[in-house]
């Protein structure tokens, strides 16, 4: 296992799509599996009215509200991948509308707000062959 610095782990997660948010709900922790884009060193995920993500909107002007946010990419079979965790705080997005159509929908309802994940800390790992094992191959 190989630690990342805050570039390379950056890097790798604009390389996937999804991700999951985690944040506290009801005093309680709760994760959420969602889309995201990166811009900068800025995660963007979408948000409809009335699902759990909306409790996150702080109003405008505010620090925003702490969240954690991970993706990863990890082979099934070979265990060979990387993950990227990113705390910082959540604020809404200005124009959500400029994101719809580069967050696809997991559901069938109307974007109607984006958050932007600003990090503070950025930490990420690749899981690497040991080059002294071999490596299986599966299949022909």
């Amino acid at each position: 296992m190989r630690q990342l610095d805050r570039d390379e782990a950056l890097g790798l997660l604009g390389t996937v799509s999804l991700g999951r948010i985690v944040f506290t709900r009801h005093a309680l922790p709760a994760v959420r599996p969602v889309n995201h884009l990166v811009e900068g060193e800025s995660i963007v995920v979408r948000v409809h009215d009335g699902g759990a993500l909306a409790s996150l909107l702080a109003p405008s002007g505010t620090a925003g509200v702490v969240v954690a946010y991970e993706a990863d990419a990890i082979d099934a079979e070979t265990h060979l991948g990387w993950s990227v965790v990113v705390t910082g705080y959540a604020t809404p997005v200005e124009d959500p509308e400029g994101y719809a159509s580069r967050l696809r929908p997991w559901v069938a309802q109307t974007m109607v707000r984006a958050l932007r994940i600003t990090p503070d800390l950025v930490t990420g790992f690749r899981l690497e062959a040991d080059p002294s094992e071999p490596v299986a191959v599966c299949g022909p």
